[in-house]
């Protein structure tokens, strides 16, 4: 095992699989001679060069477009958006080619890109920089949709979306980048659509994801002395296609279901687990799934006000406190 940050266990996912497969190229905004806004591509222009590390201007529209047309033509690009708040300029080729090329040319084409990028709130960055967009890609058949919670998932899942041959949507929270954490030594695949379970427990099943989820791991001791509750922590790791029988495997074993997530709380990811929970795990319910999201208003600036708006301590121990009738 060796101890990585966040941003460098992408970057050894990246740069292993561009040893292995010459298909693979990188392209985004100051990817190559800036190292990536979060340095996650640090290195790779000097090792790769300036065909396989390309920077671009500023039009996401345009580079990612460019890029599907590549993967369609054979190539394998990994495109880097400085932020899913951007990329909403290139919801258009990733929507409406992408994720529809293989079911409407009859298989005869597929789409192998990785979007990847910085999602979430990174701390002050207001309302424009600050959103968690996933259930914009969820929402679309022909996408695959990752959001790593620790280093050693981050490298697995990304080595494993970059050789999977339909288009993956991958979430990198920003505040996650500097998140240090142990990742396997050799060769590390992490399988697209199986979750983890974090912390094993038996009163209460909390799911989420991405920041939330190392949140979650670094408190739930403490809030299981407290509460007098064993928590059991669930990470999906995909978010589309969800890992079901892992999710409905806790909630028999617990009964009760918490589900953490940062992004506005109407028609989000968790709206989604939760009505698949009642759906096929009703009879193991002992109280109804509670959600805890950003309260529902575009983020301000002000970092007292963002604690406000995130899923925080309180709130989410409201939260266990209710389905477990405390």
């Amino acid at each position: 095992m060796a101890q990585l940050l966040f941003r460098d266990a992408l970057n050894q996912a990246m740069s292993e699989e561009m040893e292995r497969d010459s298909r693979v190229y990188l392209v985004g905004e100051e990817v190559a001679q800036y190292d990536g806004a979060y340095k996650v591509s640090q290195g790779m222009l000097a090792r790769f060069g300036e065909k396989r590390v390309i920077d671009t201007p500023i039009a996401e529209l345009g580079f990612v477009a460019v890029a599907v047309g590549s993967a369609l033509a054979g190539l394998r690009p990994i495109i880097e958006v400085m932020t899913y708040n951007f990329a909403i300029l290139s919801l258009d080729a990733i929507i409406n080619t992408a994720a529809k090329a293989h079911q409407m040319t009859a298989g005869q084409l597929s789409c192998p890109i990785v979007l990847r990028g910085a999602t979430g709130a990174g701390g002050a960055l207001a309302a424009q920089h600050s959103q968690s967009l996933e259930s914009q890609y969820t929402h679309i058949p022909g996408l695959i949709c990752l959001s790593p919670s620790t280093p050693a998932d981050a490298k697995g899942l990304l080595k494993s979306a970059i050789r999977d041959p339909n288009p993956v949507i991958f979430f990198e929270h920003e505040a996650l980048y500097s998140a240090k954490g142990e990742v396997p030594d050799g060769e590390h695949l992490v399988p697209i659509g199986k979750g983890d379970i974090k912390r094993e427990g038996s009163d209460v099943t909390i799911i989420a994801w991405s920041r939330q989820m190392k949140q979650l791991i670094e408190h739930a001791d403490a809030w299981s002395e407290e509460l007098g509750l064993d928590i059991e922590l669930v990470d999906p790791r995909t978010l589309r296609p969800l890992d079901m029988d892992l999710i409905l495997a806790s909630v028999k074993k617990t009964g009760r279901v918490v589900i953490v997530e940062e992004g506005f709380q109407f028609n989000h990811v968790g709206a989604e687990i939760a009505y698949r929970i009642q759906r096929d795990g009703f009879d193991l319910l002992d109280a109804p799934v509670e959600r805890v999201t950003n309260i529902d208003v575009p983020m301000p600036y002000s970092p007292a006000l963002e604690k406000l708006v995130l899923p925080n301590a309180d709130r989410i121990k409201a939260a266990i406190r209710a389905v477990c009738y405390k």
